[in-house]
């Protein structure tokens, strides 16, 4: 390895803040942007790694995990007490992840096989779309559905015969990449996630597609955001990108792109958020609003789940992640999870409503809220990295009625056995 290369905590049994220091660096963090994201002052931070402090309480290690995006907490504390993994961010490998790597990893060649028409894919796509927000567990069908549609959609690319043609498919492989990209997230295969990102983008591209491209820019944002602080550049670059192409469309652009505009204002606003810049991330959420109020009552885009009835939703975030937990609060005390038909987006947006009671000190409500997650949606909240941590922090409070309930939670999306 390089001198110069950053060293990996699994080399050496590093002591804590070391591992620290590690991951801050990898993340492109400075120790400011870490102490302002765990409500300390830089020194803390520095007396953190430099070995002056002793392994933070449990609350503050979880708080840490989370910002620095640890996939497991092990790798942040190392194996203490030789006890079990506890993933956070990652989660569980789905059982039919391989499948739908395998088709990934497989190209169509000449004799593979007559090509479906774009009018059927398209029609395979929105059923496909319409089964992830009415399943309780989105990746179990998934899996099943999204090798042949991701085969299909590679066919008919090669097959098409005229400009046209291969550009209409370009628009339906992007598409299938972007339902694909909902399976891969969250589980262990951060390179299989990014070649699904880039191909969804390529894909779009080709098919010149405004819709399509702001689908994939959309995505690619997330991607990089979730990537964490040295990386924010490239988020806001692709958004502001993709509204440079779509902005001169609104005024008689078809609904979809109305509302992937719209999503992607609000997109800008998550990432100023996560940089705790208020001013900038609630002026975009203003903006992602006025569209969402242009939109008929009742839409919900496929996609990105945009519509009036997310705009709720969206305050929460922003004010989660710009840590104010009385804003917090009351933005979730207003939001209707209800209005939101997708069941997944449904149990997303009360797991951000609990990060919202737990950061105000409201961890009953919190517990209340995620077990309303679990309800709506058991897989989404098996593979959240915050509702992880919350049950976890809460599996080690002093309450005995916290601990029990959490404990139970934790069994429920497979942190524990029963």
């Amino acid at each position: 390895m390089s001198p110069d290369a950053t060293p990996d905590p699994y080399d050496d049994p590093v002591r804590f803040g070391q591992r620290v220091q590690i991951y801050r660096n990898r993340r492109g963090m400075t120790r400011e942007q870490l102490a302002g994201l765990l409500g300390h002052h830089e020194s803390w931070v520095k007396k953190v790694e430099g070995g002056k402090l002793k392994v933070p309480r449990l609350p503050d290690l979880f708080r840490i995990a989370e910002a620095l995006r640890v996939r497991s907490l092990n790798d942040l504390v190392g194996e203490i007490g030789g006890g079990p993994r506890v993933d956070l961010f990652t989660g569980p490998g789905h059982a039919k992840l391989p499948a739908v790597r395998a088709a990934l990893d497989a190209f169509p060649f000449p004799g593979d096989g007559p090509a479906p028409s774009t009018a059927y894919l398209r029609a395979a796509l929105a059923a496909a779309w319409s089964a992830r927000h009415s399943a309780p567990n989105h990746r179990e069908v998934l899996g099943d559905l999204l090798p042949g549609l991701i085969r299909d959609a590679q066919l008919a690319v090669r097959e098409a015969e005229t400009g046209p043609e291969r550009r209409a498919a370009q628009a339906v492989l992007s598409e299938t990449y972007s339902l694909t990209q909902f399976f891969v997230a969250y589980q262990p295969d951060s390179a299989l996630l990014w070649r699904v990102a880039e191909r969804g983008m390529v894909a779009a591209q080709e098919s010149e597609d405004p819709h399509a491209i702001g689908v994939a820019a959309w995505l690619t944002a997330q991607a990089h955001r979730d990537s964490g602080p040295g990386h924010y550049d490239a988020a806001d670059a692709v958004t502001m990108k993709a509204l440079e192409l779509l902005e001169p469309r609104l005024a008689d652009g078809p609904v979809e792109v109305q509302a992937i505009t719209g999503a992607l204002k609000f997109e800008a606003g998550y990432t100023a958020a996560r940089r705790i810049d208020s001013g900038t991330a609630w002026g975009w959420w203003d903006r992602a609003d006025r569209i969402a109020q242009r939109l008929p009552a009742d839409y919900f885009h496929p996609v990105t789940s945009f519509g009036r009835a997310v705009m709720g939703a969206h305050g929460v975030t922003v004010a989660v992640e710009l840590r104010n937990g009385g804003e917090s609060a009351r933005q979730a005390n207003r939001a209707e999870a209800q209005a939101i038909p997708s069941r997944p987006r449904r149990a997303r947006h009360r797991i951000e409503q609990a990060r919202a009671y737990h950061l105000d000190g409201q961890y009953e409500t919190a517990l209340t809220t995620l077990e309303q997650a679990y309800e709506a949606a058991p897989e989404t909240v098996r593979y959240n990295g915050y509702a992880r941590r919350i049950v976890l922090e809460e599996s080690e409070a002093r309450p005995r009625e916290r601990r029990q309930r959490a404990s139970r939670l934790a069994v429920d999306i497979g942190m524990s056995a029963a």
